[in-house]
């Protein structure tokens, strides 16, 4: 179980004191969670919230952008956690020296096997959630972009060749055309960062119902949210493009927000760098492990698989639109 920092009952129920909230009557350590702790909490009214502790990756410098971008987004309608004030409208607590924040529970499910509805979903929301962000007023650099992905690159090294063979000069030859041919100028704003399944809930309809982990969340363009999820959602086990997944997804986009003719046209150097981003952190994880980690690092070879696909792309019409 995910869960770094141990809580006893009445620990949580201390932290609860400082809400004008019912008081505890079950807390439950959350599986799955990778960098931070979180407890379901059930109050005696049967209200159910969630508590999170920021064990490591999130700065606490950067917190009030994620609960304040959580809170103007909820407050718009987005589907997601809804930081609570406590009796002095604070939001961020310390809890044995970490901060830590209430949110509010969503109902809902990731999904396993990914339908035509989810897809449409997806993209309706994320246009909405972009709009909703745009007069955000705290902006936070997306640290995972071309500056990221080369110190990354000059960690790994020739090391990546324990990979796969080959492998060093390709990223370096990828990061080197990525550099060059950049988009300067796209519709930019707020975007979530980390659109996976995981991070996005459905009801047994298929309608989502919930948009899950900000935190990394940042300023970038608006079309790199769109194609983090091409890589994300829009390829089958054995790696295969499903055009038909991202034919509903960016269709459903466009229809809320109206997608240019030059972000279209940039959407496969996005596309490419987004699968280098994630070719590199997972590259980076499975060379140099944390010592007692939880989860055991992705393969990388997935998005090596995806990049040299994006790199076969000659049009944007060839993701559906």
């Amino acid at each position: 179980m995910a869960v770094y920092t141990e809580l006893s009952p009445s620990e949580i129920q201390t932290f609860l004191s400082v809400y004008a909230l019912p008081r505890l009557a079950k807390a439950e350590g959350i599986h799955g969670g990778v960098e931070n702790t979180n407890y379901l909490l059930t109050l005696q009214d049967g209200t159910r919230l969630i508590l999170t502790l920021f064990e490591k990756r999130v700065s606490a410098s950067e917190l009030p952008f994620f609960t304040g971008l959580m809170q103007q987004l909820a407050a718009c309608g987005i589907p997601c956690p809804r930081p609570l004030l406590a009796k002095d409208h604070s939001v961020i607590q310390r809890v044995k020296d970490k901060p830590a924040i209430m949110v509010s529970f969503l109902e809902g499910k990731g999904v396993l096997a990914i339908q035509n509805i989810h897809m449409s979903e997806l993209g309706a929301h994320m246009a909405r959630l972009h709009l909703a962000g745009k007069d955000y007023a705290v902006t936070r650099k997306n640290d995972l972009l071309l500056a990221g992905w080369k110190a990354l690159l000059g960690k790994i090294g020739r090391r990546a060749d324990e990979i796969a063979p080959g492998l060093a000069s390709e990223l370096a030859e990828e990061m080197s055309a990525l550099e060059a041919s950049w988009p300067t100028a796209l519709p930019y704003g707020v975007i979530h960062g980390d659109l996976f399944p995981d991070n996005v809930f459905y009801d047994a309809q298929g309608k989502l119902t919930g948009i899950i982990d900000f935190y990394f969340a940042c300023n970038d363009f608006l079309m790199y949210d769109l194609a983090i999820c091409l890589n994300a959602w829009c390829f089958e086990k054995t790696n295969g493009f499903n055009i038909t997944r991202a034919k509903l997804m960016l269709r459903a986009y466009h229809e809320v927000r109206p997608i240019s003719e030059e972000e279209l046209s940039a959407l496969p150097v996005l596309a490419r760098g987004a699968a280098l981003r994630f070719l590199l952190t997972r590259t980076h994880d499975r060379l140099f492990p944390v010592a007692g980690a939880l989860v055991t690092p992705k393969d990388p070879m997935e998005y090596l698989k995806k990049l040299r696909f994006h790199r076969s792309v000659k049009h944007h019409a060839e993701y559906g639109l």
